[in-house]
């Protein structure tokens, strides 16, 4: 696409330039050219002065100037004579091609346009035609992934994994903040929760192992159209500010398996504390000391069952059992009972829910 970009330009000023002007690439090849014969020719030569010269320079009767958007320069115009007049047509020439190519590659950028279309920076309508201009497939399955760094070096994690997903035209990987990375990645149909949390860890460990970056990965639910990767990217979010209140080992959450700590997440949190005066009538949540709270969690660990419970702690079972009418008795719910075990259950993650007071998106 360049090279008709910059034949376009060059086709439009050669009235104005009483001289043959053109543009080669990288590999010296005159890739635009105002003598229409001369496109394909090849000099080795000039290959070679454009990665060594960043200035304008003289060949072959020619006066050439390098420009391009990496750190080496990818193209050079040049312009037949060796005069000053020459030069200075090369240089406007270079500073023309060089913003005409940075508008084209900012425009028609794939990685650009999917940054726009998570952060909702281009409307619905345009989505769809602004994916047929790049060509870009809207009916493939997708997933976002956020990698948030908690401790770092000196080492670019974003780099890091853009080489562990190089395929530019499936998997786009992009900055949206200094510790927020996202990863969109293009996957077969029928791909399962467990797959991706596999791929989430190959991306932990590795950053961890290889080069001691602490990260965490939230991972949305996957997509077929390309409008949802905003909601897909939102749940990744979510997954990661949950987890943060609910999950504060987990390394790796998808919003799939948050259960019940969404629905909490959501809800207001003036109606989470007047379910907290309902739920405990008799006495005050803060009434249970630690050894009792953590009996609490190792008994809904063990799906209620006192005897695999009393196993799990070290305790006689008759020992359980008197902890447990001792919570009866001091919140008037007994863990025994199924739905008196919900509701404590919903309750100590409401109460978790309010003492991290998570920052909404």
């Amino acid at each position: 696409m360049s090279n008709r970009l910059f034949q376009g330009l060059v086709h439009q000023m050669r009235d104005c330039i009483d001289r043959v002007i053109g543009v080669v690439d990288e590999n010296g090849t005159i890739i635009a050219c105002s003598d229409l014969p001369r496109i394909g020719e090849v000099s080795e030569f000039v290959s070679s002065d454009l990665s060594e010269s960043s200035d304008v320079y003289v060949r072959d009767g020619n006066t050439f100037k390098t420009f391009g958007s990496k750190m080496t320069s990818e193209y050079a115009v040049f312009v037949s004579g060796t005069d000053d007049l020459a030069a200075k047509y090369c240089s406007l020439l270079a500073v023309s091609l060089s913003n005409i190519k940075q508008y084209y590659d900012e425009k028609y950028d794939r990685s650009n346009f999917i940054k726009n279309v998570i952060l909702d920076n281009i409307l619905p309508g345009d989505i769809y035609v602004k994916a047929r201009e790049l060509h870009f497939g809207t009916d493939v399955n997708r997933v976002v992934l956020l990698i948030r760094i908690l401790s770092s070096n000196d080492i670019s994690a974003f780099d890091v994994i853009q080489n562990l997903f190089p395929d530019k035209q499936k998997d786009f990987v992009f900055n949206i903040s200094e510790s927020d990375i996202v990863l969109v990645k293009e996957i077969k149909p029928g791909i399962e929760t467990k797959d991706l949390e596999k791929l989430a860890r190959s991306i932990v460990d590795t950053l961890g192992s290889e080069f001691y970056t602490k990260v965490v990965v939230g991972i949305g639910t996957v997509i077929t159209g390309i409008k949802d990767l905003a909601r897909s990217f939102k749940e990744a979010q979510v997954a990661l500010e949950v987890g943060k209140v609910f999950d504060t080992e987990k390394l790796i959450i998808s919003y799939d398996d948050l259960g019940i700590a969404r629905i909490i997440y959501q809800l207001p949190t003036t109606l989470c504390e007047m379910f907290l005066k309902e739920v405990f009538k008799k006495g005050s949540i803060e009434s249970l000391d630690q050894e009792t709270l953590f009996t609490i969690q190792k008994f809904f660990e063990n799906n209620l069952n006192v005897s695999e419970t009393s196993r799990k702690l070290f305790v006689h079972r008759n020992t359980l059992v008197y902890r447990l009418e001792k919570i009866k008795k001091l919140t008037g719910l007994d863990l025994r009972e199924f739905d008196h075990a919900i509701i404590f259950k919903v309750a100590l993650m409401v109460k978790k829910y309010l003492t991290a007071n998570p920052v909404k998106y």
